[in-house]
């Protein structure tokens, strides 16, 4: 594994700090950026409607994990035929989801230069439903790191603390 070693273009030092040592003149560490909205997400993915499916990252940790949010609503497209009187999520876009949250871990670390696309799954296992109503809750962590063109993560996504969904992710870094 690989770790960031210097701030990504998102990270922040926070205007209320947790502690006085970070809020002194000359305070060695800034506080790095642990929560984004979603403009700051469709800063670093270029996913967009109808596929930008991470509303928000609750919690980062550079170049090791990120946990995402997912407001699952009725009115998302795919709803409609999957399936009329019983709308489920379909797994596809819950791994597409978990891979959007291991895409901004991804981008932001230092030497990694273009765009993360998926290049594999292993051992993806669905355990519950997700339906409207639901906030899907995602945490993808950082396994390994190769040649700053592939990642492996793993990453697990739950609903009401209830595992929906786990598996591994692989990623591939291709040039824009």
């Amino acid at each position: 594994m690989i770790e960031a070693t210097s701030p990504s273009p998102l990270t922040a030092v926070a205007s209320g700090s947790a502690s006085p040592a970070a809020d002194a003149p000359n305070s060695a560490q800034p506080l790095i950026k642990t929560t984004y909205t979603t403009e700051e997400i469709q800063a670093l993915l270029p996913h967009r409607y109808p596929f930008a499916l991470v509303d928000r990252i609750l919690d980062y940790v550079p170049g090791k994990r990120a946990t995402g949010l997912k407001n699952v609503t009725f009115n998302e497209p795919h709803f409609q035929g999957h399936f009329p009187g019983r709308p489920l999520m379909p797994g596809v876009l819950i791994v597409e989801a978990m891979a959007q949250v291991g895409g901004v871990v991804l981008s932001q670390i230092e030497g990694v230069e273009g765009l993360c696309v998926f290049a594999g799954i292993d051992k993806v296992r669905f355990r519950r439903p997700v339906v409207p109503g639901d906030q899907l809750i995602m945490t993808v962590e950082l396994l390994a790191i190769k040649r700053m063109r592939f990642g492996k993560m793993v990453g697990r996504a739950e609903v009401d603390g209830q595992l929906a969904c786990e598996g591994e992710l692989m990623f591939s870094v291709v040039d824009r």
